[in-house]
């Protein structure tokens, strides 16, 4: 028998509705699951970029311009500061998915707070 999780508060004074307690329901549960699947999640943004290089007679300066690349650039926080690294198309297709891991369970953290906060406005006791 699966025990059921009761999303409520400890005090009658904060109450989450039973469409919020369903909708945190959903948003725990796909949590779990995506780090039950997912044993790694990589932060940052990938994106693909296009690129002149520093030969003046070179095909990226002509008119019209052929650029190089395209080449997927990772960066992200690193100590503070930002980092970036080019990946190759293996290195892409190898960690694609952790990119996409960090993405989505930041997307459920993001509602999970979001209906945290209306919760937490709704308090009567703010109006006091």
């Amino acid at each position: 028998m699966r025990k059921t999780r009761d999303f409520g508060c400890d005090n009658d004074s904060v109450s989450p509705t039973p469409d919020q307690q369903a909708q945190t329901a959903r948003i725990a549960a796909e949590i779990t699951a995506r780090l039950a699947d997912a044993a790694f999640a990589l932060p940052g943004t990938v994106a693909d970029r296009m690129t002149r290089c520093g030969h003046p007679g070179c095909r990226c300066h002509a008119d019209p311009p052929q650029l190089h690349g395209p080449y997927h650039q990772w960066t992200r926080k690193k100590n503070g500061r930002t980092s970036t690294r080019i990946l190759t198309d293996e290195q892409l297709a190898d960690y694609g998915p952790w990119f996409d891991n960090h993405k989505r369970l930041r997307e459920l953290i993001a509602e999970l707070e979001a209906l945290s906060l209306a919760i937490a406005e709704a308090d009567p006791r703010w109006n006091r």
